[in-house]
């Protein structure tokens, strides 16, 4: 293999450079960051462009869902810079929207269950998830109902249950929360937001 001057000048520069950089101690991981940022934004130029709205509040801010055309699953979702709503800005729930996709790999996909007093995690089926999760809240209810208050009027509502919303909770989840919740009887409802 012959080199010549000027190659072989830019390879030992680009040696002598990289010896002299990493024995100062400079951190390169932002650039290596840099260099994956560049292979995802190449992935996203072929991938499969899908609008659609976020669900999280009455704004319907758009969304742009960048999908694998070989495996169908979504890698990357960002603000729609085409839509007259956001423009292509995104809040804190839209934002995160990515995390709630099944490329999150930290997403619980089975019921974990801890006994009373218990130290230990079992994995648990549905079934026993939701037969527990109903028998509990009869058991309370059929012990705390109150029908009547001290002086005698009708209240039907049931004191020791209450329910605490959450931030991942489209507009349409928390009216379905809500009337289940009042359903119950329940008077201690509220909403991670308005905190």
């Amino acid at each position: 293999m012959q080199i010549t001057r000027r190659g072989f000048l830019t390879l030992t520069g680009a040696v002598g450079g990289g010896v002299a950089l990493s024995s100062l101690g400079l951190n390169l991981n932002p650039t290596k960051a840099y260099a994956e940022e560049l292979g995802k934004m190449n992935r996203i130029k072929i991938a499969k462009q899908v609008t659609t709205i976020c669900c999280y509040c009455s704004v319907g801010c758009g969304l742009v869902c960048s999908v694998d055309k070989a495996t169908g699953k979504i890698f990357n979702i960002e603000g729609d810079a085409d839509h007259p709503i956001n423009e292509g800005s995104l809040c804190a729930k839209g934002a995160g929207f990515f995390d709630l996709t099944e490329a999150n790999k930290h997403r619980l996909t089975k019921v974990l269950y801890r006994k009373p007093y218990g130290t230990e995690w079992e994995e648990k089926d549905w079934d026993f998830a939701l037969s527990r999760m109903a028998r509990l809240i009869k058991d309370t209810r059929d012990k705390g109902f109150v029908k009547k208050n001290a002086k005698g009027e009708l209240v039907n509502r049931c004191e020791n249950i209450g329910h605490y919303g959450s931030s991942n909770v489209d507009n349409e989840e928390c009216w379905l929360i809500s009337v289940k919740s009042r359903a119950l009887g329940l008077v201690y409802i509220d909403h991670q937001a308005r905190v």
